[in-house]
């Protein structure tokens, strides 16, 4: 009988099977798909030879994460690649802000808006270390620092539309909306300033890289970690009910509430199945992935460098096209993420090909073909985009969901980021990791810190079980 069970082998799941096992418990991990990683899969979706990161891509949380800093995976082979540019965010005519891993480089590329940027973005950047344990962890108990929680709470908590008031350029004011617009709100919500300077400091703190081969590659070797601690790894082992899970002294959930739901039914308390009902999901997205002969002929020459490209215009064309997924519309000129890791990692495409991954928010359920939509602005930034590509593979908001039942509606986020939902998820609370029943305990997305490749969902719920029921 393992000590834990660990339902789904996503990155917060297999972070929290190394956490058990470093904590000198048995493990076995069980997931219902024939490979693991949950949104951290690579695969040949469009031509042989082009591999294409299916959901998560572009891992600056990964490079700044706790957990992942102490579990030594560059010795399972991991391999963080870090581009020319970390991000950048064009503008018409040529124009675009640019984000570099360097404070004083983008500082000096901002103009007159490289104080303000300073002040907010960078400000938290070099308080990153003190800020980090407190921002990645539950609320708990009062932070360590409280002054320094206090002046990020300031920059933090307004709505990402009041801080863009603090910058007079264009080209700043892109780069934050970019940021700030992974949160999945409307800008004008509280505490999407959060979402933004996270993104940002981070980035400032360890770039925003990739995984050379893909990030199934950070999924390998975490799977390698944990054989090399003795955990064991089953695939193909759906969990239906609590009578698919072999005895154990504790179950670690790396699901979304409906799925804890599904699972437990009957064997959680009526006030905490009502507590989960409540739990409020996210936009959806689509995305479209694209074998090209050649790089984007971005008409910005720092585009071209970037590891990372955030198309939506300026400030107000991202703010409204939020708006409009908010309100269950589609928006005809959508924010658009894309990652371009082919140009610094050569084992994604044949030689001289390259590979594009973009997707757009949309209304949840969506299956509306947003593909012309996200390729107008892609060619309103590079003329010609469509003149290069060889093949594409789209995926609507169902296809997400089929992939991975975690995706309610295509959210893949784990939970909407709006209200008390940011900080207390899945409900609010002093023990989020926690459920109505000792054993077991949920370590996905939807518990603090949240959505991101970072693992410190599923670290913080094995720690959680090893200081109670494991103790």
């Amino acid at each position: 009988m393992p000590d834990v069970v660990v339902v789904g082998a996503g990155p917060n799941g297999l972070a929290a099977a190394i956490t058990i096992l470093e904590g000198g418990r048995s493990v076995l991990v069980l997931e219902a798909a024939d490979t693991i990683g949950g949104g951290a899969r690579t695969e040949e979706l469009t031509l042989p030879g082009f591999k294409h990161d299916v959901c998560s891509a572009i891992h600056p949380l990964a490079a700044v994460s706790p957990f992942f800093a102490a579990a030594d995976l560059e010795r399972h082979g991991l391999e963080l690649v870090q581009p020319e540019v970390a991000a950048v965010h064009p503008l018409d005519h040529g124009r675009a802000g640019v984000f570099h891993r360097s404070i004083e480089d983008t500082v000096a590329g901002l103009g007159p808006d490289g104080t303000t940027w300073d002040r907010t973005v960078g400000w938290v950047a070099r308080r990153w270390s003190t800020l980090a344990p407190a921002v990645l962890a539950p609320l708990l108990r009062m932070p360590r620092h409280p002054l320094t929680m206090g002046g990020f709470g300031l920059r933090a908590l307004p709505p990402a539309s009041w801080l863009n008031r603090g910058f007079d350029t264009d080209e700043a004011g892109g780069l934050f909306a970019g940021a700030a617009a992974h949160s999945f709100l409307p800008l004008s919500h509280p505490q999407t300033s959060a979402a933004g300077l996270m993104l940002l400091a981070s980035g400032h703190v360890a770039g925003w890289p990739c995984v050379r081969g893909g990030s199934e590659q950070l999924i390998e070797a975490m799977a390698s970690r944990i054989k090399e601690l003795g955990g064991e790894i089953e695939v193909g082992r759906p969990v239906r009910s609590l009578a698919d899970v072999p005895d154990s002294r504790a179950v670690l959930f790396d699901v979304t509430p409906r799925q804890l739901l599904r699972i437990c039914g009957d064997g959680l308390s009526s006030g905490y199945q009502r507590s989960l009902r409540s739990f409020k999901y996210g936009p959806g997205v689509f995305k479209v992935d694209y074998a090209l002969s050649e790089p984007v002929p971005w008409t910005n020459p720092d585009a071209r460098r970037a590891g990372t490209v955030h198309l939506g215009g300026p400030f107000r064309e991202v703010a409204e096209a939020e708006a409009d997924v908010a309100a269950g519309r589609h928006p005809s000129r959508p924010f658009v993420l894309v990652g371009q890791q082919s140009l610094f990692d050569d084992t994604r495409a044949p030689a001289g090909q390259h590979t594009l991954w973009t997707y757009c928010h949309v209304p949840s359920r969506s299956t509306l073909d947003m593909t012309d939509a996200i390729e107008g602005q892609i060619e309103r930034f590079a003329p010609g985009f469509r003149d290069i590509v060889l093949a594409r593979h789209t995926a609507d908001s169902s296809w997400y969901e089929s992939h991975d039942e975690n995706y309610v509606g295509g959210d893949i986020a784990g939970g909407s980021c709006g209200g008390l939902q940011l900080v207390f998820r899945p409900r609010p609370g002093l023990h989020p990791y926690r459920t109505s029943d000792p054993r077991l305990f949920l370590c996905s997305a939807s518990t603090p810190p949240g959505a991101g490749v970072h693992g410190m969902c599923g670290h913080n719920a094995a720690e959680d079980a090893l200081r109670t029921v494991l103790a």
